[in-house]
């Protein structure tokens, strides 16, 4: 897998479809959870997409601290279900921490995760803060990341 990253701006229709149309897929069929994915945050975000043989098969957006919450923030973190045995997950977020370190040069980071997957959030060194709560119906934890 081969990871592109770009401002809203940059990204080609074709990147757009192929973004929205895995968020779809994964967020709202095969979580069945009915929300309004296309939240007008996209446009703010940095876009890191994982492609394999052309196809969108991952994917996160970063927000820079003060657009989405008062720290750097990772979001939308999908991977195409058919792609996940070969640890893409593991790929697209390693990739957005380093852009996040690297590129913006910040060392804290926060994102809310599906409860499910906390211990792969655990694993790239988040750690939950505060109390679960629920997000379009789907169990969430806020978990923050430093480097400092």
């Amino acid at each position: 897998m081969e990871v592109s990253i770009k401002h809203f701006s940059e990204l080609t229709l074709f990147e757009l479809y192929a973004i929205l149309r895995l968020r779809s897929e994964v967020f709202v069929v095969e979580q069945d959870c009915v929300y309004q994915d296309i939240d007008a945050k996209d446009q703010k975000a940095i876009h890191i997409i994982g492609l394999k043989k052309g196809e969108v098969v991952a994917y996160t957006r970063i927000f820079k601290a003060g657009d989405y919450f008062n720290n750097t923030a990772i979001g939308r973190v999908v991977v195409k279900k058919s792609e996940r045995k070969y640890g893409y997950g593991r790929t697209i977020m390693e990739a957005s921490l380093d852009y996040i370190s690297k590129t913006l040069q910040e060392k804290e980071v926060e994102l809310s995760a599906q409860t499910y997957l906390l211990r792969f959030y655990s694993d790239l060194g988040f750690k939950k803060t505060g109390k679960e709560y629920l997000e379009d119906g789907i169990p969430h934890i806020r978990m923050f990341r430093s480097n400092a």
